[in-house]
């Protein structure tokens, strides 16, 4: 009984000191994780514009960004220069596979990714995925497996890529259980292990649920006695190193000792992929939908593909884990 966890590490600050703390957390928790990289400069600073999205200001105001991220965070590509995180943290990116962890491609500019990718034309969207795969062999003298889209945002070009830039698997939606995505017809041949699970920050101010609750509350959905989760299905939950790593690292430790209490092996996504017959996975539709908690659109799994053509897909960028 597996529960993959998927690390998205979106920021300078993240890589710094969330990262270094989630492998401490995890190797003394003898868990594995799939560590997914911005790999290009930090722009949070223009995801100000968010704004004037719906439902933004509302979010912002239950999650703290500013105690999560920083000041100086929030001004990158605005009033500061973005620091270019794969260039600058390379030997804090390398350690994390020396520790034996699995690392992957989250993007190149995650603000970028997010808000222009629904709609990016190939040119666009295949530089965006060249830079981060060029950067990443830089850094890690091999080419990357496993690719996990920023704010689970994706465009047709994105994922035929997935395929052509020899991934093996992404985690690029959400959903229920791993599948072969199909857009416009077109199975794409790069299984999809969607996250299954909320996130904290999509819990947290919800329904009563606070930090000192969210644990709880993503763990009664791991819950084989009394929950709805069945020990034939894979969970993946998506952390990030500036929430998890940081302030919420508490939640988290809760989280990992929760789910060793309840009997799960905690794995990356390679792992959980080799624990999967690849051939008889089904296949899914992606389309574009909400998720509570989370402000506008993100890719998600959608229904069985079984005959005639899939419908074409339309929509509209999701945000950060707090800034969108």
């Amino acid at each position: 009984m597996q529960l993959a966890l998927k690390v998205d590490v979106d920021t300078w600050r993240g890589t710094r000191q969330g990262v270094p703390r989630l492998a401490e957390m995890l190797s003394r928790a003898g868990a594995r994780a799939s560590f997914l990289f911005s790999l290009g400069p930090d722009h949070t600073g223009r995801a100000v514009k968010r704004v004037f999205r719906r439902g933004f200001v509302g979010k912002v105001s239950r999650t703290s960004v500013l105690s999560h991220y920083g000041l100086t965070t929030l001004l990158y590509g605005t009033l500061l220069p973005g620091p270019d995180i794969g260039r600058g943290c390379s030997a804090i990116l390398r350690s994390v596979r020396e520790q034996g962890f699995e690392v992957g491609i989250h993007t190149w500019d995650h603000v970028a990714w997010q808000d222009a990718v629904a709609t990016a034309d190939p040119a666009w969207t295949e530089r965006q995925m060249n830079l981060a795969v060029q950067r990443f062999i830089e850094v890690f003298e091999e080419a990357p497996r496993v690719h996990g889209a920023a704010g689970w945002q994706m465009n047709r070009h994105a994922v035929r890529l997935t395929q052509r830039l020899g991934f093996t698997c992404s985690s690029d939606c959400r959903g229920s259980a791993p599948f072969m995505p199909v857009w416009d017809g077109e199975m794409v041949h790069c299984p999809q292990l969607p996250t299954t699970l909320p996130t904290l920050d999509e819990v947290i101010g919800l329904d009563g649920v606070t930090a000192q609750t969210a644990a709880q509350a993503i763990l009664a959905r791991t819950d084989l006695t009394g929950g709805s989760a069945r020990p034939d299905a894979l969970q993946v939950f998506t952390l990030h190193a500036e929430l998890e790593g940081m302030k919420l690292a508490s939640v988290f430790q809760e989280l990992l000792d929760g789910w060793r209490a309840q009997g799960y092996e905690l794995v990356d996504l390679s792992t959980a992929l080799g624990s999967l017959e690849v051939s008889r996975l089904p296949r899914h539709r992606l389309e574009f939908g909400s998720v509570p908690g989370r402000t506008g659109t993100l890719l998600v799994q959608g229904a069985e593909f079984l005959s005639g053509a899939a419908p074409a897909l339309t929509g509209s960028a999701g945000g950060n884990p707090l800034l969108g």
